[in-house]
């Protein structure tokens, strides 16, 4: 077992990969930026090095930066988090070469399944379902309008190298494609420092649906099941909640089976999410894979009882995945495995109705708790929320026996979260459980337009 990790992240992430560390026996590093000199990853982990000024790209993204933290304080590795470089291949090839452990997939699977046309040829070629679309990056307009008369409009253009809704356009008809292709190259190169882009095949009203993974470096590869992320704005994911009620237990079975033997191939290590779109007609459709931890892993922790941070750490180490994920490594059947239902709100700083950011102190911080509460946060009273990276301030998660009870827990725990000095989706999270359709499960991507003001969906 590795006897020092250093937390190369920020915030909730960082603070939770050390809480897994305390619990494991491993001592931590922190790094942080100036403007994160007193959040609390850095007050709680062994050791803390600055790296850099506020802009992530002089920080966080600094790999020459996190490297030297590295070496002058003698980790054994190196867990990324989420978000920053935690799909960069050519920074877990620096940690190889350094001879740091990167506690994540090894380069070229990065490379080969993070990378998303990649990942989509792979995904054909190891006979996963996939949208029709580009076999690769687009190389121009001209191309991207003869790929989308093929298959047909609506299309989406998407970053090769992106995620959360940046570098993404819809393109409905032809004479939209020029417009969307030069805005989302100019996006996803600010973005990503890469401009490609691919295009697919757009389902106007899919449910989003993942599954989280986990394989170890002897070659078993095993899910724990999906999670429904389909509430988003933007392609920003707002709630998340386990199992989906969309999904039928032969399907979940199918796409599962699938998934193993695919990853299986391609040597697949460490933790991991398949997503996909789901239609009308409950066919799933590959779309990506992120080769790191997910936001949202919490609630499938919830019911699996799988610490998947410590499954992380043990499987960097070498440890079999029997021996990763503990006494419930014997359990093979999904639905013996998988309890319960645990559902988790994104609580962001911004207004609940405009979706502006709120930075500035936060006055008064009370996270709820009681039965079957989880808060994955690093704020706390007197706290600055920085403008300077993503608004998430914490991570509230409940679980209940059923998805009626998970409910009500939320309900009850959004009413108990006291913020004050900024402003919180709190509000609009409370608006959204309260609405017929969602309770119902009846819901798409397009579920948060009615909760969007008329002029801001005008401009969309």
């Amino acid at each position: 077992m590795f006897k020092k990790i250093l937390i190369a992240n920020r915030g909730e992430i960082a603070l939770r990969v050390i809480c897994a560390c305390k619990e494991l026996g491993i001592a931590t590093v922190a790094v942080y930026s100036e403007a994160d000199r007193y959040s609390l990853h850095v007050r709680f982990a062994d050791e803390a090095v600055c790296i850099g000024p506020h802009r992530s790209a002089d920080s966080y993204l600094n790999i020459p930066a996190v490297i030297s933290a590295a070496e002058i304080t003698n980790v054994d590795a190196i867990h990324p988090g989420y978000g920053f470089l935690s799909e960069n291949a050519g920074f877990a090839e620096v940690c190889e070469t350094c001879r740091v452990k990167f506690i994540g997939p090894r380069p070229e699977v990065i490379r080969l399944m993070g990378e998303k046309q990649g990942a989509r040829a792979a995904a054909k070629r190891l006979g996963l379902p996939i949208l029709p679309g580009s076999e690769g990056a687009v190389e121009d307009e001209t191309q991207a309008q003869t790929v989308a008369a093929e298959i047909g409009y609506p299309v989406i253009l998407k970053a090769a190298n992106g995620g959360g809704g940046r570098g993404m356009r819809i393109v409905r008809t032809e004479t939209e494609l020029a417009a969307a292709f030069a805005a989302a190259r100019t996006e996803a190169a600010a973005a990503f420092g890469n401009g490609d882009l691919y295009l697919e095949k757009f389902i106007e009203r899919p449910r989003h649906i993942e599954f989280q993974v986990l394989g170890d470096e002897h070659g078993r590869v095993m899910h724990l099941g999906e999670r429904e992320c389909t509430i988003q704005r933007r392609h920003q994911k707002l709630i998340e909640e386990t199992p989906s009620l969309a999904l039928s237990a032969a399907t979940r079975n199918e796409v599962g089976a699938a998934i193993i033997r695919a990853l299986r191939e391609v040597g697949y290590a460490n933790a991991g999410t398949m997503e996909f779109l789901m239609d009308d007609a409950g066919h799933l459709s590959f779309i990506e894979m992120n080769t790191r931890l997910q936001v949202e892993h919490g609630v499938t922790e919830w019911v699996s009882g799988v610490d998947l941070v410590k499954a992380q750490i043990r499987i960097a180490a070498g440890e079999k995945l029997d021996a990763a994920i503990g006494p419930l490594a014997q359990v093979r059947d999904h639905a013996t495995l998988n309890q319960g239902h645990a559902i988790e709100c994104r609580i962001n700083a911004e207004n609940p109705d405009t979706f502006a950011p709120s930075a500035g102190r936060v006055t008064a911080f009370h996270p709820p708790g009681g039965i079957g509460v989880r808060v994955d946060t690093a704020m706390y009273s007197e706290a600055m929320m920085p403008p300077y990276y993503d608004s998430l301030t914490a991570k509230l998660m409940t679980y209940g026996v059923d998805r009626p009870e998970a409910l009500a827990r939320m309900r009850r725990a959004l009413g108990m979260f006291v913020v004050t000095g900024i402003e919180t989706s709190i509000p609009l999270h409370q608006r959204i459980l309260a609405d017929a359709d969602f309770q119902a499960g009846r819901f798409d991507t397009r579920f948060m337009e009615r909760f969007q003001p008329k002029k801001q969906r005008r401009g969309a």
